[in-house]
């Protein structure tokens, strides 16, 4: 059990700090109401009468309604400044005889703890209502009302059971009973002899709740026959607490996978192209090469030149002509003529910038005469 409040009971000087549980808890069958087209659930929705908007809880006052047609409207700082002399503390007013409290007045029960600290003071009070035979009348506030209530024992707890103060009983105004009714004498033997026949020791475990039980194996048999439906999705529920939409995880979970399969998908197109765009490169080359040879001075002596680097004593020059080389490729792979014309330009520009240096040393003059790589060769015979 879960314990609703914490106070102390105020006993003469004594002070008993407990803890209040609820001793009584109904058993029904819970429902709820439903669609009978669809199964959704029915909700109920606070509105104000006046712009049929919903009311967050926050924004939520109570009021008073005069006589006359006055509204009182009554915020929670007009309740906080209330007194409450009683709050947190249960103060025993008296001690009465237990038949002089009238059962009508008796109302919800209460169990009460003691703390770990306060064990032989509730003792002492528990042993006092038992040896009195009378009941502690008390004050206590519980959810900011003061209640009154009486203290007795049951087994070896006490219990707190809350009473109705008397302005709360209502008269039983029967014209009827004031009636002048004749019984004779024999009937009301019949009838107390009828009683004598059903006395009984009161025990009410004997006694059962026939309709929850019916109730409760209705519902098992429509379970094992599989009449059952399954509980619709609420569409576009607004959060109770935020007054918000309530996130599906489940579908943005789903929304976020779609996103990120989609960018993959868009990344590994291009990449898909990729390769095509290699092999029109190396035949470009293939090509470019060839038309160098058919075109004669001006792409051997391109050929050359790039020779003459890779041969020649300055590796960063090399280095430049092959970038140089392999930019032209790139270039080229939007088609063969356009690629042709470009890497003739770029070569022959590349061939300037090394024949300088080249022309600097007497070696390089040698290099020029070289025979055609192996593979132009090939491609020429």
């Amino acid at each position: 059990m879960r314990a609703i409040w914490k106070g102390a009971v105020a006993f003469g000087l004594v002070n008993v700090p407990v803890r209040l549980y609820a001793a009584t808890g109904e058993h029904e069958v819970t429902l709820h109401q439903v669609h009978k087209a669809d199964g959704g659930r029915i909700r109920y929705r606070k509105v104000c009468s006046i712009d049929g908007e919903e009311v967050e809880y926050r924004e939520i006052a109570k009021g008073f309604e005069t006589d006359d047609g006055e509204l009182v409207v009554l915020t929670d700082e007009d309740f906080s400044r209330l007194p409450l002399s009683t709050e947190r503390e249960i103060e025993v007013m008296e001690f009465v005889p237990a038949e002089q409290v009238d059962p009508i007045l008796l109302g919800k029960t209460y169990y009460l703890e003691p703390e770990k600290t306060a064990a032989k003071p509730y003792a002492l009070l528990r042993g006092a209502l038992e040896q009195a035979d009378r009941m502690a009348v008390v004050k206590v506030a519980i959810r900011q009302r003061e209640s009154m209530a009486v203290l007795r024992v049951r087994d070896k707890v006490i219990c707190m059971q809350i009473l109705l103060w008397p302005d709360e009983v209502r008269a039983a105004d029967f014209p009827i009973l004031d009636s002048d009714v004749s019984v004779r004498p024999q009937e009301l033997a019949m009838a107390s002899s009828l009683v004598d026949s059903l006395a009984a020791d009161f025990d009410p475990s004997q006694y059962e709740d026939r309709y929850s039980a019916a109730l409760e194996s209705l519902i098992e048999t429509k379970i094992q026959t599989g009449d059952t439906r399954a509980v619709p999705a609420p569409a576009g529920e607004e959060g109770e607490t935020g007054g918000g939409e309530v996130v599906d995880l489940l579908a943005a979970l789903q929304r976020s996978v779609e996103k990120a399969r989609g960018s993959r998908g868009g990344a590994e197109e291009p990449a898909a192209e990729e390769k095509p765009r290699s092999r029109a490169r190396t035949g470009t080359d293939d090509v470019d090469e060839g038309d160098e040879d058919a075109s004669g001075g001006g792409a051997k002596r391109s050929s050359g030149s790039r020779s003459s680097s890779s041969a020649g004593s300055s590796r960063a020059s090399g280095t430049k002509a092959s970038t140089s080389k392999t930019s032209s490729g790139t270039k080229a792979s939007s088609g063969s003529k356009a690629s042709s014309s470009t890497k003739s330009s770029s070569s022959t520009k590349a061939s300037t910038s090394k024949a300088k240096p080249a022309a600097k040393s007497s070696s390089a003059k040698a290099e020029d005469d070289a025979p055609t790589p192996r593979r132009t060769r090939r491609k020429a015979s």
